[in-house]
Formats: C-alpha cells, sequence, structure tokens
C-alpha cells in the first residue's frame, strides 16, 4: 500500500479530501484554543522557548520550615498579602494558584480566605503554619527584578518537570513548529468541501502553541505528509496524519503527559477529527518524575515521532480483511457477545449501513461503526467506554 499520497490523489497546492465521519472527535485541543488569551499564545517553538527559559532562569526552588514563615499584610492595602521565608530578604508574594496550594497544605479553605480582608486572612494562615502537621514545604519562586512571586507551594517530595524540558524535547525533533522539520503548528479543515488544507498561516487564531504562568500546552501535526490506510466506499483513498499534543504544569496544576495518534483532519475550532490509535502517557509531579522524563516520556515522543506509520496501515489493512459477519444474525451476535445491548447493536448496523451503503462485516466496519454511534452519546463516561470499546476490538486484530 502506497503510505504517501500521489499527486494524482491531491490538489497541486497540497490540499486533500477526507472523510472525517470515521474515528473519533478528540475537543482537548480546542478547548485549550478556545480558553488562552492573546498573551498565552506564540507563533513558534522557539518564542515559547525563550518565554519558559527565561522564566526558569529567574526561578528558584527551596524546601523550607513551615513554622519559619511569617505572614505579612498591609494595613495600607486590605487586598496584598505577602510571605517573610527563612533566610529571605524580601517578601514574597503568593499567586491566585500558589494561595491556594498554601491554603491546601494547612488545611484551610482558600475560597473563604480570599473573601477576608488581608490581615485577618494572614492570622488564619500563621495560625494553620504555625500549627500544621507538614513540617516542610517546597517553594517555588520567580524574580522579576521588582518584586518576587510565589508561584508554588508543595509537599517536599514534589518532582518539578520544568515547562522548558518538555518545550525543549519537543524541539529536538519540530524544530521551530512552523514547518522547518515535518511536525508543524496544523492547517484546517473546509467543512463546505471536506478538503483539508496543511497551508494555514500561524497567527494567534490558528496557533496551537501554549504557554501561562501555570501551564504548557503544545500540539503538533505531521500534515503536509498524509497517509494512505485502505479505500473509501467510493474508492478514494482514506487518508489520515500523525499528530502528537503534549502538556505540563511546573507548579503542579496539572500531570505532564503526551498523547499520540493519528488523524484525519483538524477544524478551525482545533477539534481533531477521524482520530484513531490513540494512545497516551501521563506522569505524575512524584519523586521520581524527572527521572520518569528523562528516561520514558522524552524517549516516547522521539520514538514516535521517527517511527514508520507501517505498524498502523498494516492494522488498518487487517481489521478491513477480517470478516466477522456475513448475516444479520452474525452481526447481532458479535455485537451483544461483547456486551451490546440490543438498541446499541441496531444504532451500529443501522450507522454503518448508512454510511458505508451496505451492512457491516469487517472488524474495521465495526470499529467504525461503534465510534460513530460514541460521538453521539450525550454523557461522556458513554461516550469514552464505547469509544474503550471500538479500540479494543482494533486491537484484536493488530
Amino acid at each position: 500500500m502506497n503510505l504517501q499520497i500521489t499527486a494524482s490523489q491531491s490538489r497541486t497546492d497540497g490540499r486533500y479530501k477526507v472523510d472525517v465521519s470515521r474515528g473519533d472527535r478528540i475537543g482537548r485541543v480546542s478547548s485549550e484554543w478556545f480558553s488562552r488569551p492573546d498573551d498565552q499564545r506564540f507563533l513558534s517553538l522557539d518564542d515559547l522557548a525563550r518565554s519558559v527559559q527565561q522564566r526558569a532562569e529567574r526561578s528558584r526552588t527551596r524546601v523550607v520550615d513551615t513554622s519559619a514563615i511569617h505572614v505579612e499584610a498591609s494595613r495600607d492595602d486590605s487586598e496584598h498579602l505577602a510571605l517573610i521565608l527563612p533566610g529571605a530578604d524580601a517578601p514574597v508574594t503568593p499567586t491566585h494558584w500558589s494561595f491556594g496550594q498554601l491554603a491546601a497544605q494547612v488545611a484551610a479553605p482558600a475560597a473563604y480566605l480570599r473573601q477576608l480582608p488581608a490581615p485577618l486572612a494572614a492570622i488564619n494562615l500563621q495560625y494553620g503554619l504555625s500549627s500544621s502537621r507538614a513540617e516542610h514545604i517546597k517553594t517555588f519562586e520567580t524574580a522579576d527584578g521588582q518584586r518576587t512571586d510565589l508561584r508554588a507551594v508543595t509537599g517536599p517530595d514534589y518532582g518539578r518537570i520544568f515547562d522548558r524540558e518538555l518545550v525543549e524535547a519537543v524541539q529536538r525533533i519540530a524544530g521551530n513548529g512552523t514547518g522547518d522539520t515535518r511536525w508543524k503548528v496544523p492547517g484546517a479543515l473546509d467543512w463546505s468541501t471536506g478538503i483539508y488544507n496543511p497551508h494555514v498561516d500561524v497567527r494567534r487564531d490558528t496557533t496551537t502553541l501554549y504557554a501561562s504562568d501555570r501551564d504548557v500546552f503544545l500540539f503538533l501535526v505531521d500534515d503536509l505528509n498524509p497517509i494512505e490506510a485502505g479505500r473509501l466506499p467510493d474508492g478514494s483513498p482514506d487518508l489520515f496524519f500523525r499528530g502528537f499534543y503534549c502538556w505540563n504544569s511546573e507548579v503542579g496544576a496539572r500531570t505532564l503527559g503526551i498523547a499520540s495518534f493519528y488523524l484525519r483532519a483538524v477544524c478551525q475550532n482545533r477539534n481533531l477529527w477521524g482520530v484513531e490509535d490513540f494512545q497516551e502517557i501521563s506522569i505524575r509531579h512524584s519523586k521520581y518524575a524527572a527521572n520518569r522524563f528523562a528516561h520514558e516520556a522524552a524517549p516516547a515522543l522521539v520514538k514516535f515521532a521517527n517511527s514508520s506509520p507501517q505498524p498502523f496501515i498494516n492494522g488498518v489493512r487487517a481489521a478491513r480483511e477480517r470478516i466477522v459477519a456475513r448475516t444479520d444474525e452474525d452481526r447481532s451476535q458479535f455485537l451483544r457477545t461483547r456486551g451490546f445491548s440490543r438498541g446499541e447493536t441496531g444504532q451500529i448496523i443501522e450507522t454503518v449501513l448508512a454510511e458505508e451503503g451496505r451492512p457491516p462485516e469487517s472488524v474495521f466496519d465495526f470499529v467504525q461503526g461503534i465510534t460513530a454511534v460514541a460521538r453521539s452519546k450525550a454523557h461522556q463516561d458513554a461516550r469514552l467506554d464505547m469509544e474503550a470499546r471500538a479500540k479494543r476490538l482494533f486491537e484484536t486484530v493488530h
């Protein structure tokens, strides 16, 4: 099977037809896209890397005795609260995030403390620190030349992975993320034609490179090199491309994680369409997190970036070729013995019939029907459960 689409299969400008009615839809990137303000959007990996690197250079971490921390509040500013850490030359100002972490360390309700005048909140925090069962905490502080922000308060065994470490790992395979390697910010699907255009200018409203004072999130694709994995009912190629997204929070707002997959398109709202073979790993910021990142996550990213798509193509081919049902009775029995209800069984069969013009016969037919029905589920738990069953079925032919 041809791994690259030929000139006759694609437009001369690099655009190509895709079928997004198949596979899963994943909205994780779209959620990030919708929620990020302009100052968290970057137009290249170089710009993003420079930002998080400079921040890391101005940061320090240390373990301090909780009972030695002094909480200071200003009488002139009822909302200003600062901490005097042992051995520090100047007070540190907690961010909204680290204030919540600090309150959690001393078992105090952060939402309630935020409503109090700073002097009263300081009294409560000071009492909590002096009587806390946690004898030590780890602080993460960043200076900007005028003041020092306390960006994180964690337990002493917190295993910090810096945002710059993840960005550097991505740069090793993706360069600037704008086309100097095969990995780049994605193009966009034209819904009116079903044509995917990989050539979209990287702007604030199209970028998928994000960083804030709490986290980083990166999404890149290899959409200039589409992969043919079988044929559609009309005889045209079923085209995919590779993609991955990754995330981290050096202040403890989320885990570190990497997700890799094959997909058919990305729309302007940054939803992922026609996703297959979704794989994800995540690492909690525990004591040995840095070692796990160095020996597990970073190598996994490199392996995926440099891997051949042939195993995926072979899996799709095997699923298409493995016929498991030839009669209506076979189809019902195949699904019912795999835990699908009578109603779900009917829906799956009818969906394939409507989309393919024939009832399901192969493992691939059933997988596509199950994922299509899963997309119609109103409740996330039900949808994820059905998608997981579709994935397990697909994996039986690998």
